[in-house]
């Protein structure tokens, strides 16, 4: 049986033909290190050169790298890409519900109202003060008195809370009887004492005044008290009552008061002012005093109010009240406590704004926030460096096997090689 040619290329001793066997494994090897380092020249060239290398004043072709010379338009392509796929306004709705849930809106809202106590409680608290004087200021000294001149031009303006305190306070009201003894004993003392009743007596018996009762009383009387009248009269009585007064200011003044205490006017009046209230008036009279009082209110509002307020408003110490208003908020439990259930309800108003309004808010925030141009600029201002880092350090190992698949596809190649050259 004849033997195969390859039989005579194979060394026919012990020692091989290396002539022959570098001819077989050369391709292999050659293939294998071509391949290797063509696809990691291929890779490197990607990114480097970094920049433009000259040779005569003359750009070298492939420099610099294929990314570093596409930057431009591979920022653009990114930035189509996430924006046309990745961030849609559907998808920056969902991540805006996701992280707006009610939840994480109620911590937020709750951080912030502790950081604005914290805030007033720290070192600023006397700018705090100053900024709450100022809106206290303006609050009543000029926006409450424009306020109350517009609204008292309406008819029904605090009529039912007049009608309330007039029916609730002043139609129930009646003094007790120490409050009657001290509001008739204070009456008679200071402002009808008895130099005060003497001088009355004196302005009141004048001389027209006195002419016209003598006359009265010679006129109108009958009986004893007519012949009384016209044969002694009242004129000489008066105008020695008169002279007395005059002349005798201490003890006329002493009479007064012992005909005070005789008389018991301290006692009457106090049984008067205890026995005082309105419900002992008619009703229409009732009726008619609460209308007149809620007219008379109104009115003063409407025409002095205004002065009347911002007057009080500069005559108040702001910065004081407005410091003893933080100290109070600052040590305020229920200004704690409240702090949650605050959040919830502003969580809650949010949430609802949200649900109607969530859609129109994210087109409108997409163009302010003009994120495509965002990741454009952030492209362009990385250095080639940091982006060959950064896809390596993503695709590092795929990388790695696109070179090793080079080598081995040499290899294979340089093999069928070696087995073309063995079969001729």
């Amino acid at each position: 049986m004849p033997k195969p040619d390859f039989f005579y290329l194979l060394p026919q001793s012990p020692a091989l033909d290396l002539a022959h066997l570098w001819l077989l494994l050369s391709p292999p090897i050659v293939g294998g290190i071509i391949g290797y380092f063509t696809n990691d020249i291929a890779i490197k060239m990607l990114f480097r050169p970094y920049k433009p290398l000259y040779v005569g004043g003359r750009k070298l072709p492939f420099t610099p790298g294929l990314i570093p010379s596409n930057q431009e338009k591979l920022a653009k392509r990114i930035s189509d890409t996430i924006m046309g796929s990745l961030l849609t306004p559907e998808e920056l709705q969902n991540l805006a519900r996701k992280l707006l849930q009610t939840e994480r809106l109620e911590m937020a809202i709750a951080w912030l109202l502790k950081l604005a106590l914290e805030q007033v409680q720290g070192l600023n608290q006397q700018k705090t003060a100053q900024i709450v004087a100022n809106i206290l200021r303006d609050l009543l000294g000029q926006s409450l008195p424009r306020m109350l001149k517009v609204l008292a031009r309406r008819e029904d303006f605090l009529e039912p809370q007049l009608n309330q305190l007039f029916d609730q306070v002043l139609l129930e009201l009646q003094l007790t009887e120490v409050q009657a003894h001290q509001l008739s004993t204070w009456f008679l003392k200071a402002v009808l004492p008895p130099d005060v009743l003497r001088q009355a007596i004196v302005d009141f018996l004048t001389d027209r005044n006195i002419k016209i009762i003598d006359e009265g009383f010679r006129e109108k009387t009958s009986g004893t008290y007519w012949v009384v009248a016209n044969l002694f009269g009242v004129r000489n009585a008066l105008t020695r009552l008169r002279t007395y007064c005059l002349d005798e200011r201490e003890a006329s003044n002493v009479r007064i008061e012992e005909l005070i205490q005789s008389l018991s006017i301290r006692e009457r009046a106090q049984e008067w002012l205890q026995n005082l209230s309105m419900q002992n008036l008619p009703v229409s009279t009732v009726r008619q005093l609460r209308k007149t009082l809620r007219d008379g209110i109104r009115d003063y509002l409407q025409n002095s109010g205004t002065g009347m307020i911002q007057g009080l408003s500069e005559s108040l110490e702001w910065e004081e009240i407005a410091s003893v208003l933080l100290n109070r908020l600052r040590t305020s439990e229920v200004v704690t406590h409240s702090l949650v259930p605050v959040s919830q309800e502003l969580a809650l108003v949010i949430e609802r704004y949200l649900e109607r309004d969530l859609e129109a808010i994210v087109a409108q925030a997409i163009p302010i926030l003009n994120i495509d141009q965002v990741i454009i600029n952030r492209v362009r201002a990385t250095s080639p460096r940091e982006l060959e880092l950064a896809i390596q350090g993503i695709v590092k190992s795929e990388l790695q096997a696109i070179v090793n698949l080079g080598g081995v596809l040499g290899v294979v190649i340089g093999a069928v090689q070696s087995i073309s050259l063995l079969l001729q």
